[in-house]
C-alpha cells in the first residue's frame, strides 16, 4: 500500500532536520561567541585605540603632514564654534579642535569596516604577550604577588579561586585528561555505568577504604561534560577498550551509537532480508 503524504512528508522533513540542525545550531553557537567577544573585548579596545589615536597623532605629526580627512581647517573650526550654545562658547579652540577630530575619525572608523577587526587581533596579541611574559620567572613570581593581593579582597576571594580552578583544568599546563574509559557498577549492583578514570582520589578516602580508590566521572546524556565523580575501589573499575571519542558519542546519543554499531548501510543490509521475508509471507497469507 503506498506511502500517504502525510507520513512520507513527516519522515523526509525530519530526515532534513536532523542534517541540517547540528549545523544550524554550531554556526548559531559560534555566532554569539563571536559576537560576545566581539561586543565585550574588540569594542573596548576599539574605542580606546581611537582615543589613543586622538591623543597621540597630533604630538607626533605636523600639521601640515595629517591625512586630509582628519585635519581641522580655520572655516571648520568658525563653522563648529557658530554652532555652540551661548553657554559653550568659551570653548578653546584646541578642545573644539579634538572634538572635531573625534567625529572625523569616528566617521572614517566606520567607512572602513576591516578597521573594526583591530580591537580583535590586539586582543589575541596582547593575551599572547601575556602567555609570553608570565612563561618566565620574573612574570611568573608577579603574577602570584598579584594573584595573592587580588584573593584577599572580598566577595572577589570568593569567586576567583573556584573560576581559575576551572579554567586550569581546561586550559591550564595540567588539563584534565581522561586516563581511560572504564566501566563500574553504578549506582548499584548489575547497573553498568560507563564512565572516565581522571586519576588517584585522595589520600583520605583510600585510608577510609583501606584500599587504593581511583575517581571516576559519570557523564549525563546527552551533555557528558555536565555529570558527577564518584570514588571507586580500582579492583572493581573495568578498562574497557573504547576511545574517548567512541564515549562521548555513546553518552552522546545516549546509548543509540556504539563502537560496533553497525553503519547506516550496513544496517539496511541486515534489516533488508528480513524485511523482505515479512513482504513474502505477507503476500503468502494473502
Amino acid at each position: 500500500m503506498p506511502e500517504s503524504f502525510t507520513s512520507d512528508f513527516k519522515r523526509f522533513f525530519g530526515r532534513g532536520l536532523a542534517i541540517l540542525l547540528p549545523t544550524a545550531v554550531t554556526l548559531w553557537l559560534l555566532w554569539q561567541a563571536f559576537g560576545f567577544i566581539y561586543s565585550t573585548v574588540a569594542q573596548p579596545i576599539n574605542r580606546a585605540t581611537r582615543f589613543g589615536v586622538l591623543w597621540v597623532v597630533p604630538l607626533t605629526i605636523d600639521e601640515e603632514s595629517l591625512p586630509a580627512w582628519f585635519k581641522v581647517t580655520d572655516e571648520e573650526l568658525v563653522q563648529a564654534r557658530a554652532k555652540l550654545e551661548p553657554r559653550d562658547a568659551a570653548i578653546a579652540d584646541t578642545t573644539l579642535k579634538h572634538e572635531l577630530r573625534a567625529r572625523y575619525l569616528a566617521k572614517f572608523w566606520a567607512d572602513h569596516w576591516y578597521l573594526n577587526l583591530t580591537g580583535l587581533f590586539i586582543a589575541i596579541m596582547l593575551i599572547y604577550l601575556a602567555g609570553v611574559l608570565l612563561g618566565n620567572f620574573f612574570g611568573r613570581s608577579l603574577y602570584q604577588a598579584t594573584e595573592r593581593l587580588i584573593t584577599r579582597i572580598p566577595g572577589f576571594k570568593q569567586v576567583y579561586p573556584h573560576v581559575k580552578q576551572v579554567v586550569d583544568l581546561i586550559l591550564g599546563d595540567r588539563k584534565m585528561a581522561f586516563s581511560k574509559v572504564v566501566l563500574v557498577e553504578y549506582p548499584s549492583k548489575d547497573i553498568w555505568t560507563v564512565g572516565f578514570l581522571t586519576g588517584h582520589s585522595m589520600r583520605d578516602i583510600d585510608e577510609h577504604a583501606g584500599q587504593k580508590v581511583v575517581s571516576v566521572f559519570i557523564p549525563t546524556s546527552p551533555t557528558p561534560f555536565t555529570g558527577f565523580t564518584i570514588n571507586v575501589c580500582e579492583e572493581k573499575t573495568i578498562t574497557m577498550d573504547m576511545t574517548m571519542e567512541e564515549a562521548l558519542r555513546f553518552v552522546i546519543t545516549a546509548g543509540v551509537l556504539t563502537p560496533d554499531s553497525p553503519k547506516p548501510s550496513e544496517f539496511a543490509a541486515e534489516l533488508s532480508p528480513e524485511i523482505t521475508s515479512t513482504k513474502g509471507d505477507a503476500a503468502n497469507d494473502a
